[in-house]
């Protein structure tokens, strides 16, 4: 057999096993198996954002804040059979700033994580009848030889497990016989004959030596049996003549490969002492490194061989770089045997590198003599360069570039790059030629990060990175060649519109969370300097109003509930879209900013107005008034506000209509939220909630438990919103409230009451509302909404063509609608809109050419 045949025998035989007798009896007939689990109890982060779309009048939204005094004068035990009366009162007291108008914020979910405790499974240990299991050398055995004892019936029945009566013995003169057949097959593969014995029989031979114990005998033995078949080797070495060079480096790598052909058969018999025996003992080599041991030091490590061998391998890179061609497969088989035996480097590189720089200290010498002789005269040295470099750069351009490019750019290596450059720049056509791969590069990578959307929530960091590294490798390795500068923006935008809207609503998302307070990342010049980068990659973008959409949504988010980061920041990124984009895309964010400046005046005004009439009340009310057209529209909710609440309400209508006539009103109620102060037996606290959990705090004022469908009449929140408000108060981290049964989700008959016990480190406290996540139907009806925004962009371009030109063809309108387009239409999109503003006579078909448009004065 060759060697793969020999390793696919081994690999059958290493599937062997015996198979091993126990006496076993059947178990116990009553045993009793126990197990305690206990119940898990988590909370998930839920997130909403509501649709949003524009109107035309005045939104306001109001959230006097309210005053929680939750005070216990008694306990009572859970286990106590008639509870004690607990008296709690949640009273409006002291003023209490806060804001006004609240939103539905996806970043400020709470993460509701409840503790959850769970018992270990504790069982008894039970037999169960039939076989039992016997694992060895990483197979299973089966054990038979089950016997019963008490088998009468509805006896209890006894397990025994027996040792072996004695161990098995090997017969006589069976280990030498054994060795002696081993021995023999080692000698036959080492003569390359064939083996008299089966390899099953001797890799079986192998397993019952190692199983009695005879291990180490016999791994001495087989390194003895390899040591000599070496040993017998070396001489033909020694005294071949080294003239013959290239004859004798052949028969060094015939002899290598020879046995390592033979290492591995030999291993295949012996893999069992080598898997068990060996690999127990971290003292000795393994039968293959043993064999590399050997071969090391009886053969190279010889100084006759090892001199001869390394002067051939020499011999033959000198003749290479004299131009003579010499067998590559041996000098790489000799290198690789050197390598394997770790003798390269101590052997071999040091001498290598002498005549390595020898030879170039020689070609120097040879250089300079030339230039001072100057037997060329000055033309015709310079015709023989540029035919050189025609000939090794110019006629390989592109395959130079195919193979080696990519690499260079993905491992950022400026040098390289570097000298890439100037090789080209020395070749006509080069510098072109490198630009075309260049800009394929950009595209290929570029796309790699737009397309796929798993890479969504790092795209806009990944496309800020690659454009710093291209902008390096432009400014030191291409030299600011203008070219270039001009073929990256082309390639940039190319690929970064493969995916219509989506990296515009994810340059937004990253831009607002930049802004957004609580982003420790950067120091305000450093988000100056993030903010100018993420303005290039804006530039890029055709879908510039998908971009106004989302950031106007998040821009609203964090005015309303004072999460800005920066006011100064918020105001130098809109003055950077004012000057990319023009007034028109800021306007509705600049009268944003306004109306949050003229709610701040109205309030204090409003202040001013209640100290004047002398109206009671301890609750500060604090109102944004919002523009509907400037903000993101908001579906507003009817609840049930108590009375303190509404009555404020009515006096800010009477103050604000009585100065501004003709306005409505409109309160949104899902955007405020209050403060309210709450009495627990470990002392006060002040809670920050939103307005729909004020109106469920306040319930428990007034009794002592609640059950979902009450709360839900009370209050007259939605259904969906109600349940995770109650979530989040008693489910989630800050548990003000407590809920019968526990578990993470709000169903239908669950009961809740004050939680009188609560505790916690601060003094106030948070307690954000659990929101939905932003559902993929939510983003298409943003993104549908600025589709219908684009259709009167769409219209006002093909009037403004057909007014001047009066009569187009259906091509050349096309053609100059997309001109001055700054988004991307589909075809079947531009022919809809033609076809309505035919119907609304703007314009008509020619009667003898419908493929002709008239304009309509």
């Amino acid at each position: 057999l060759g060697s793969r045949g020999a390793s696919v025998v081994c690999d059958l035989l290493s599937v062997l096993y015996r198979i091993e007798d126990f006496g076993l009896t059947s178990p116990p007939a009553a045993t009793d198996v126990k197990t305690d689990s206990g119940n898990i109890t988590s909370s998930k982060k839920r997130k909403i954002n509501g649709s949003e779309r524009e109107d035309t009048s005045d939104t306001i939204s109001s959230s006097p804040p309210k005053t929680l005094n939750s005070s216990s004068s008694s306990s009572s035990s859970s286990c106590s059979p008639t509870p004690l009366h607990i008296q709690k009162k949640l009273r409006f007291e002291d003023s209490v700033d806060f804001i006004g108008l609240d939103v539905k914020m996806a970043e400020e979910a709470a993460a509701a994580a409840a503790a959850a405790s769970c018992s270990n499974n504790k069982s008894k240990a039970m037999f169960l009848p039939g076989g039992v299991g016997h694992h060895a050398n990483g197979l299973t055995k089966t054990a038979g030889s089950t016997t019963f004892s008490n088998s009468k019936p509805g006896a209890a029945k006894k397990l025994v497990i027996k040792n072996f009566r004695e161990k098995p013995k090997l017969p006589e003169n069976y280990t030498q016989e054994t060795w002696q057949k081993l021995k023999e097959a080692v000698e036959a593969i080492q003569n390359s004959t064939s083996i008299k014995y089966n390899l099953e029989e001797l890799y079986q031979a192998v397993e019952n030596l190692c199983f009695h114990k005879i291990s180490a005998k016999l791994y001495k033995q087989l390194r003895a049996v390899c040591e000599d078949h070496i040993k017998a080797q070396i001489d033909q070495f020694r005294e071949y003549p080294f003239t013959v060079s290239v004859l004798f480096l052949k028969k060094i790598d015939k002899c290598w490969q020879d046995h390592c052909r033979q290492m591995i058969m030999i291993r295949s018999i012996f893999l069992f002492l080598d898997r068990t025996y060996v690999l127990q003992n971290s003292m000795l080599p393994s039968i293959w490194d043993m064999g590399l041991e050997l071969f090391r030091f009886y053969i190279i490590s010889d100084l006759k061989v090892q001199s001869k061998t390394i002067d051939g391998i020499l011999l033959l890179i000198e003749r290479e770089r004299n131009g003579e061609a010499i067998d590559r497969s041996l000098l790489r088989s000799l290198l690789s045997m050197l390598s394997d035996l770790q003798i390269y480097q101590e052997s071999f590189e040091q001498r290598f590198l002498e005549e390595t720089n020898r030879l170039y200290a020689a070609e120097g010498q040879r250089l300079m003599q030339e230039r001072e002789s100057n037997h060329v005269p000055r033309p015709e040295h310079t015709v023989k360069i540029d035919a050189v470099e025609k000939q090794l750069l110019g006629e390989h351009l592109t395959a130079t570039l195919q193979k080696g490019l990519t690499n260079l750019l993905d491992e950022n290596r400026i040098q390289d790059l570097s000298l890439l450059y100037q090789l080209f720049s020395r070749v006509r056509g080069g510098v072109q030629v490198l630009l075309q791969h260049w800009i394929e590069y950009i595209k290929a990578f570029g796309s790699t990060i737009v397309i796929n959307p798993e890479k969504d929530k790092t795209m806009v960091q990944e496309l800020l990175d690659f454009k710093d590294k291209v902008d390096l490798i432009i400014d030191v390795c291409f030299m600011k060649n203008e070219k270039f500068v001009n073929a990256m923006k082309e390639a940039f935008e190319t690929f970064i519109n493969k995916r219509p809207n989506k990296p515009a609503e994810l340059i937004a998302k990253h831009v607002d969370s930049k802004l957004r307070a609580g982003n420790k990342e950067a120091t305000d010049e450093e988000l100056e300097k993030m903010l100018d980068k993420i303005m290039i990659i804006f530039r890029f973008i055709y879908g510039k109003d998908v971009f106004e959409a989302f950031y106007k949504k998040d821009l609203a988010k964090r005015l309303l509930v004072g999460k800005s980061a920066s006011v100064d920041a918020e105001k130098s990124m809109l003055s950077k879209l004012k000057h990319e984009c023009g007034a028109a895309f800021t306007s509705k964010l600049e009268g944003m900013f306004k109306d949050m400046e003229l709610s701040k005046d109205i309030m204090v005004q409003f202040k001013q107005y209640m100290q004047c009439q002398n109206i009671p009340g301890n609750i500060e009310l604090t109102v944004n008034i919002l523009t509907m057209g400037y903000w993101p529209t908001y579906v507003p909710m009817e609840v049930h506000l108590p009375p303190e609440m509404v009555r404020l309400q009515e006096i800010f209508k009477t103050f604000y209509l009585g100065k501004h006539s003709g306005r409505k009103l409109q309160w949104q109620s899902t955007l405020g939220h209050c403060v309210l102060k709450a009495e627990f037996k470990e002392g006060k606290k002040e809670l920050q909630v939103s307005l729909f959990q004020t109106l469920v705090l306040l319930m428990f004022n007034e009794g002592e438990e609640f059950t979902l469908e009450e709360i839900k009449v009370a209050t007259g929140i939605e259904d969906s919103e109600l349940r995770r408000t109650l979530q989040s108060l008693a489910c989630g981290k800050a548990r003000v409230l407590t809920k019968i049964p526990k578990s993470k989700d709000v169903e239908d008959g669950d009961k809740f009451s004050c939680n009188d016990d609560f505790k916690h480190k601060l003094f106030r406290i948070k307690i954000n509302q659990i929101q939905m996540k932003e559902t993929v139907e939510e983003q298409a009806s943003t993104t549908e909404r600025v589709f219908q925004d684009r259709q009167y962009q769409i219209d006002a371009a093909i009037v403004r063509i057909m007014k001047m030109r009066k009569t187009l063809t259906h091509n050349l309108l096309m053609s100059e609608v997309y001109s001055q387009l700054k988004f991307p239409v589909k075809p079947a999109d531009l022919k809809k809109r033609i076809e309505s503003l035919i119907d609304r006579d703007y314009m008509e078909r020619d009667k003898e050419n419908s493929n002709q448009y008239n304009y309509v004065a």
